[in-house]
């Protein structure tokens, strides 16, 4: 099975995750500027996840043009990676109300980490369906870049128990790594 219909769906989810997130947020009551600041943890919250939310489906864009074909595997690990990010408006609007206080911190930090191991799992079945020599084998080979995501989530959880800011702070880290784009993507769809 070729990719373009696991492509479109997760396309589809992507886009729908965006819209509920945007419309969970509340217009503020008060027609002054001065109103805006109730509502301003919640938009802060709101564009970290937009920024994730494009980040996973510029990834997911990419890594599908290194993949041929699909199987099984790869549509459930797709299944399981945008059953994550599904909860993105949840904990997005749950830590942006509360003002990130501790608990929706930590939560939130949960649904990146394990978006983030999602993703790392298509990945992984992706290259074991195509091959180690495949080009989706050459581009995550040694993914550094991926574990190093999962490593600073885990530190974000762990500072969001002592200082929330702390942990929104290192998510943040983890989003300026992957909206640089990845080199090794491109570089290797043009020598394949």
């Amino acid at each position: 099975m070729n990719t373009n219909r696991l492509e479109a769906f997760s396309d589809g989810v992507l886009a729908i995750i965006i819209t509920i997130m945007v419309l969970e947020m509340k217009v503020p009551e008060g027609a002054t500027f001065s109103a805006l600041f109730s509502v301003l943890p919640v938009f802060l919250t709101y564009i970290m996840s937009f920024v994730y939310v494009g980040i996973y489906w510029n990834n997911h864009h990419h890594l599908m043009h290194a993949v041929t074909k699909v199987n099984g595997r790869v549509l459930w690990s797709n299944l399981n990676l945008l059953f994550w990010l599904s909860l993105f408006p949840f904990v997005t609007g749950w830590m942006g109300e509360n003002h990130f206080e501790t608990n929706p911190t930590v939560l939130y930090g949960i649904v990146l980490f394990m978006a983030a191991l999602g993703f790392k799992l298509l990945v992984h079945n992706a290259i074991k369906l195509e091959g180690k020599n495949s080009k989706v084998g050459n581009v995550y080979k040694n993914d550094k870049k991926l574990v190093g995501s999962l490593l600073l989530y885990a530190l974000g959880i762990a500072f969001s128990f002592i200082e929330p800011v702390i942990g929104i702070v290192m998510y943040s880290l983890v989003a300026l790594f992957w909206v640089i784009p990845d080199k090794r993507i491109k570089k290797t769809l043009k020598e394949g």
